[in-house]
């Protein structure tokens, strides 16, 4: 491998995907409101707040809480151990399957915030997307436990072995309620073959994307363990451009997938295949909205994201002393206070 460069080239991995950059209409009349009930939690300390703060929420009302619940999820559990994270854990899920449950008194606010995002949202999902909600839900948080048991064991995984375990962490799929809550999807749609690949495609460019942006900070902070550039650069004896190439590669390979199988999905009669192309469109532009945020706000870049997306040069930040704190989140943050979810909507 080659001396540590000075700068890495990010390539740009959406330049031919199909779905555009959008705002939703309804951002200025939901933000405000939002945030604001969010800071009443006083849930983060001042200089996770001041982070919070730097994101661009973009959201309808459920979509922005939802972010934000998750937010704090990321935010409570990612430089904990095993035990700590398993306990909170609990708390939340515990939360979400018994939202008339008034929670005890000096329990870990993350329980409170899911209790509220459910009541609310519950209001306004169907069944189907509820009890789907619940089960990608139930996946991704389990497998952040995972993740801090690697973490506390210093454990690295293969790449195969890591992009499972991701598909999960990068907390993707319970977003995706987003776009279905409005809709009555039977299972055999839902659970059908061609759909489930086509989530798994948006859920793998979200990471692919997600590990590259993030890369930079994440090794500088000595957090790298977690995050698919460095692995790839572990396992295949990499530098960091040809692991990022590979990433690109990768990423190209799957967009693919995802428009190779738009054309294989079946036909449930007018009423539902309506749905279901609003859905996939939705899915879509999460995989669009996840780059742009990445760019357009400070979270990965600082205030040069959009400069960076134009030179594609980011200069190497030399690797920190000072343990990590919680004023960035890791790598698993991609959809974490992405309320550029709902631009696209």
């Amino acid at each position: 491998m080659e001396a540590r460069p000075k700068t890495i080239y990010l390539p740009d991995t959406m330049i031919h995907w199909p779905w555009l950059r959008t705002v939703n209409s309804h951002l200025q009349d939901v933000k405000a409101k939002v945030d604001a009930s969010f800071r009443d939690f006083k849930a983060l300390s001042p200089e996770s707040q001041e982070a919070f703060n730097k994101c661009d929420f973009e959201s309808v009302q459920i979509g922005c809480d939802l972010m934000n619940f998750l937010f704090l999820v990321e935010e409570y559990t990612d430089c904990e151990n095993e035990a700590v994270t398993k306990e909170r854990v609990d708390i939340v899920l515990d939360a979400l399957h018994n939202p008339p449950k008034i929670r005890p008194e000096g329990e870990c606010i993350l329980s409170e915030v899911a209790r509220l995002f459910w009541v609310h949202a519950i209001q306004f999902a169907s069944l189907p997307s509820q009890r789907h909600f619940l089960e990608t839900f139930d996946e991704y948080i389990h497998g952040v436990v995972v993740e801090a048991l690697d973490r506390e064991q210093g454990c690295k995984r293969g790449i195969d072995d890591y992009l499972k375990l991701r598909q999960k962490t990068v907390g993707v799929k319970p977003c995706f309620l987003i776009y279905e809550m409005g809709m009555d999807f039977p299972d055999e749609v839902f659970y059908h073959p061609v759909i489930t690949d086509l989530a798994d495609c948006i859920t793998e460019l979200t990471i692919i994307d997600n590990d590259m942006m993030s890369y930079n900070k994440e090794q500088a902070a000595g957090n790298e363990f977690h995050n698919l550039i460095s692995i790839v650069m572990s396992e295949l004896d990499f530098d960091i451009g040809s692991a990022m190439a590979w990433a690109a590669h990768y990423h190209a390979e799957v967009q693919k997938r995802f428009i190779d199988g738009l054309a294989k999905v079946p036909s449930w009669g007018p009423s539902v295949d309506v749905l279901v192309k609003e859905y996939l469109d939705g899915i879509a532009n999460w995989a669009r909205a996840n780059h742009s945020w990445s760019y357009e706000s400070q979270r990965y870049f600082s205030t040069k994201g959009l400069e960076i997306q134009q030179t594609r040069r980011i200069p190497l930040l030399p690797k920190a002393n000072a343990p990590r704190t919680h004023l960035f989140l890791s790598a698993g943050d991609t959809c974490l206070c992405r309320l550029n979810v709902v631009m696209v909507l």
